[in-house]
């Protein structure tokens, strides 16, 4: 009896663990995003080419030289997603804070990124980006071009530099 006992918790630890990590009251521990609030130091400045005739781009920021999206949105890897998977780890009411970076083109558009940028297929079927084999996301309590507000949330999501390499310092 024992032995059916700790595999069901053991299943049970793991389900807790996956989920800890896109869900939650979406507070500051939550793991998907918390509220935070956008101060002056929490904002990028985009470089020439960071615009919306682009899929990505370089901005500097409080936390250096980062990438951003076509719009000046930043961009952010997933500690939960392994690198150089064909699939997000990033769904339900994590996507929803966090939206893949999706594309339209088979060769996406990037200026001062050096990381290798690729595609894999999104959640929703759409082509997702990723750079050095890191799926990429913005976050939707970024409310304006440049915003860092979810570098660090949940000690899990990182800005990502035009290298590829992920950015843990918190500015």
């Amino acid at each position: 009896m024992a032995m059916k006992i700790i595999p069901t918790l053991a299943g049970a630890v793991v389900v807790i663990a996956a989920l800890a990590g896109c869900s939650g009251s979406g507070g500051a521990s939550g793991g998907y995003g918390s509220d935070t609030t956008t101060t002056p130091s929490q904002t990028a400045t985009p470089s020439a080419g960071a615009s919306a005739s682009g899929d990505l781009a370089v901005a500097d920021s409080s936390l250096g030289q980062i990438v951003v999206d076509g719009d000046g949105m930043t961009v952010y890897v997933f500690d939960t997603d392994t690198q150089g998977s064909d699939a997000s780890a990033c769904t339900g009411q994590c996507a929803e804070k966090w939206p893949a970076v999706e594309t339209t083109s088979d060769a996406p558009s990037v200026e001062g990124v050096t990381g290798e940028v690729a595609t894999i297929t999104g959640i929703d079927g759409g082509k997702q980006l990723t750079i050095d084999g890191w799926p990429i996301y913005t976050y939707a309590g970024d409310s304006a071009a440049g915003d860092v507000t979810g570098q660090g949330v949940g000690g899990i999501w990182w800005a990502i530099s035009p290298s590829g390499d992920r950015i843990t310092t918190t500015g």
